[in-house]
């Protein structure tokens, strides 16, 4: 119920129920939609990644259809996509808090799918590098306005492992276009200037039925009673708790916890950047700690990880496809089989545990690689024990930056995080690791893998002194809004 006190013009203090109502929903086919809604686009994201890699090849040849180098596809190309990332991510993250989450999780998408189907439609490089940016632009958006929305939507007690296993859906897009990359490029199969397009064009067709799903996806009623729209959150959570109750059988339980919000329109940008970084310094640090090292242990793998599986096992680059879908296929376990236990055995013990176990792991790994004792199956082995770990470390790095903030800073603390992490990872990640794992010297390699070890278990350390008890809390008891009235 929500309770409205003196108003002045739009603006209003509210006492309102509907967190505590939202939190205490058991889990139904409502909840499966959201789920589906919003975090199958972490698929494509995968796909789109993953695809791009394994076409770099195929576009510079002759009869492509497209006049381009290889360096260009995996320097300028990859680089212009991370650029739209990062700056896709902080635009529409601002708009996310300020417009609301629904609209901007629509809008992303619709800029994801028009500029995936007009890349595949490249006549010219310029192009390609053109609607590759747009591209990231579009997916980078989707980060910041997915993850609010959804930890937003999700009971308390189910979040954690929701999170995990959403971003780490991921890694079925990566496995999905390993495999993919395989037929497309098959000139038996497809012309050669016509399979690395219908790549692109697959990852249209996927994201229109997410589009279709999406809409049905409702408005946060958190972001709703924030700015003024009271009445609208309380309609709206009257009907998820009827068809939540038609379809689980069981009547929802009453509530008796509330907040009072002074409702406002906006906020101003520099109001958002003091509370996060002088408000919350502690937890900021953690944020930076945790996607920093979690960019750097992946791109010490993944990065090379071509390279190195045919410069030290003579692996054909036609078959590294399968290395890597094994690969992703180890990320994907993690969170899925990991995440129940970021909700029960909790936040700080968990986040601690996989970046600290995967960094040695990796210690261990890089010590066995130097002694000269891997094949490429044995290899390929340890990284996916370690990818186990650190993919449900590192999807729990969105997680930790979505629900340790406040709700009217959320979407822009997920996109300065991300950005962040996705720079390290994109620019400083490649720049720092493309010489070390192509060298062909094995103490080179040997060091990538090092090097990322380190910052993922140091990442693990500061968790272990940083890192809030959040599971099964709601997100107003984790970081009061800047709104409640007390606050």
């Amino acid at each position: 119920m929500t309770t409205i006190g003196e108003r002045s013009g739009d603006q209003g203090t509210v006492t309102t129920t509907v967190p505590a109502r939202l939190d205490r929903l058991p889990w139904s086919r409502w909840h499966w939609t959201v789920v589906i809604g919003l975090g199958t686009v972490w698929i494509l994201d995968g796909l789109e990644v993953t695809v791009v890699g394994n076409i770099a090849g195929r576009l510079p040849e002759k009869g492509s259809g497209l006049d381009i180098t290889g360096a260009e596809v995996t320097g300028l190309a990859a680089a212009l996509y991370v650029a739209g990332a990062c700056a896709g991510a902080l635009f529409f993250g601002r708009l996310t808090d300020r417009f609301g989450r629904k609209k901007l999780f629509l809008l992303t998408l619709v800029l994801y799918l028009g500029a995936t189907a007009l890349t595949g439609l490249s006549f010219h490089s310029w192009w390609f590098f053109t609607f590759r940016f747009l591209t990231g632009c579009g997916i980078g958006g989707e980060y910041a306005a997915i993850n609010s929305a959804i930890d937003e939507l999700i009971p308390a007690a189910y979040r954690g492992r929701v999170d995990l296993i959403i971003n780490g859906s991921f890694w079925i897009g990566a496995m999905g276009g390993s495999l993919l990359s395989v037929a497309m490029l098959d000139t038996g199969l497809f012309p050669a200037n016509l399979g690395w397009r219908l790549t692109f064009g697959l990852g249209v067709v996927l994201g229109l039925v997410i589009l279709l799903v999406r809409r049905h996806v409702p408005e946060s009623p958190r972001w709703l009673i924030i700015h003024g729209r009271g009445d609208e959150a309380e309609e709206l959570v009257d009907a998820i708790e009827k068809r939540t109750a038609a379809e689980t059988g069981r009547p929802c339980e009453p509530v008796d916890r509330n907040i009072t919000i002074r409702q406002r329109e906006s906020i101003g940008f520099l109001t958002i950047a003091r509370t996060v970084f002088r408000d919350y310094p502690r937890r900021s640090a953690l944020g930076l700690a945790l996607f920093i090292g979690q960019a750097f242990l992946y791109n010490a793998i993944t990065f090379g990880f071509g390279a190195i599986l045919t410069g030290f096992f003579s692996v054909p680059s036609g078959r590294t496809g399968y290395y890597f879908a094994v690969i992703a296929f180890g990320n994907f376990l993690g969170p899925l089989l990991l995440g129940r236990l970021f909700d029960t055995v909790g936040r700080r013990p968990m986040i601690t545990g996989t970046y600290v176990l995967s960094g040695l792991l990796l210690f261990v790994t890089a010590w066995l690689f130097g002694r000269g004792v891997l094949t490429a199956g044995t290899l390929t082995a340890c990284w996916c024990a370690v990818l186990f770990f650190a993919s449900a470390g590192a999807s729990s790095a969105y997680l930790t930056v979505s629900e340790v903030f406040p709700m009217e800073t959320r979407a822009l603390a997920i996109a300065f995080f991300y950005a962040v992490g996705t720079a390290a990872g994109g620019i400083t990640g490649p720049l720092l690791f493309s010489g070390l794992t192509s060298s062909g010297v094995v103490g080179d390699t040997v060091l990538a893998f090092r090097i990322g070890a380190a910052l993922m278990t140091a990442a693990g350390v500061m968790a272990g002194f940083l890192a809030l008890p959040a599971e099964r809390r709601s997100l107003e008891d984790i970081a009061k809004p800047l709104t409640a009235a007390d606050a």
